[in-house]
């Protein structure tokens, strides 16, 4: 009897304390850790979003760099942290991934996080040379199953998303082609706009004004939208291929374990920030786009992160894809 008694009160001491935390967060500093180093594309939407989610949680947010391993060593670290909403992740698709990838890594990306909420997403396009004979997406699929055809395809880097994206591409579309690493995006395009390699997955706001230009090609948009910027330029899905409507999407979560009155807050401050007139500008500025709002709950994130895990595990087996 004294036993359950005293389990009870422990309990109901846990509940009053977690609420009083909830109440009062946050009073001190939170740190959004971003999985990859300053510059990149992640650290960039993590500096767009900083002033304004400061501004919805009423407290300074310190963005935290830890690049290396796809991002599982940033995820690693905020996997293990305090589950009391002081620390965050802003993290992408190589989360997902790096599931298969890394099966060395310790977290488990389901077990070890509740997404906060979805951030956005951002069109990419399959890219060809200038002096790539087809000039739209039927053309390139005859070109491509010529005899004896083997085209050059350049992608960032081992598990990234144009890496993961071309390998499902030819997997869709029974392509044999020659994978070309390089070492980021930047190297990637510079070898592409040269003619070194034939093909190429490139984000809409660095392919538009190429495109127009006419010092790339571009076939079709990656991504479940058009993207304004390349006007016709129709999706996968829109030209019969659904399964490859597939989005570079960033997310924030927090440690598993975080109580949910603090997830409920942080989601809700996300949705001021994606909300707030300055980021909405700055995102559509580097033609990215965001989610509906019946998309932008702590479970929608849950969701997809699951969807993702499943089919870029699928890809990674497929193809035979390591990460070192």
């Amino acid at each position: 009897m004294f036993a359950r008694i005293l389990a009870a009160s422990i309990l109901a001491a846990s509940l009053l304390t977690t609420g009083a935390s909830a109440q009062t967060y946050p009073n001190r500093p939170v740190t959004m850790i971003v999985g990859f180093p300053p510059g990149g594309v992640d650290d960039t939407i993590a500096r767009m979003i900083q002033p304004a989610l400061e501004k919805a949680l009423g407290q300074t947010i310190v963005v935290e760099n830890l690049g290396g391993a796809g991002g599982t060593i940033a995820a690693a670290k905020a996997a293990h942290a305090e589950p009391d909403g002081y620390t965050i992740l802003l993290h992408q698709d190589a989360l997902a991934a790096g599931m298969t990838l890394y099966p060395d890594r310790t977290f488990d990306a389901i077990k070890d996080f509740v997404p906060i909420g979805l951030i956005n997403t951002a069109p990419t396009t399959l890219a060809g040379r200038p002096t790539l004979p087809p000039n739209n997406l039927d053309e390139l699929l005859r070109w491509m199953k010529e005899p004896r055809r083997n085209a050059q395809f350049g992608h960032p880097g081992v598990g990234s998303f144009g890496h993961l994206a071309d390998s499902l591409i030819c997997q869709e579309l029974g392509w044999k082609v020659t994978q070309v690493p390089y070492r980021g995006a930047g190297p990637a395009l510079v070898d592409l706009l040269s003619g070194q390699v034939d093909l190429s997955i490139i984000g809409g706001v660095v392919a538009a004004p190429l495109v127009k230009s006419g010092k790339l090609k571009a076939y079709a948009v990656i991504g479940r939208k058009e993207y304004a910027g390349l006007p016709g330029l129709k999706t996968f899905g829109e030209l019969g291929y659904k399964k490859l409507d597939i989005d570079f999407w960033h997310m924030l979560l927090t440690p598993a374990g975080t109580p949910q009155p603090i997830v409920d807050k942080l989601n809700a401050a996300l949705r001021a920030t994606i909300a707030d007139p300055k980021v909405q500008k700055l995102f559509a500025d580097a033609g990215m786009d965001t989610y509906p709002a019946s998309e932008e709950t702590s479970a929608a994130a849950s969701a997809l992160l699951k969807r993702e895990i499943d089919l870029w595990g699928n890809v990674i087996r497929t193809n035979h894809i390591t990460g070192g």
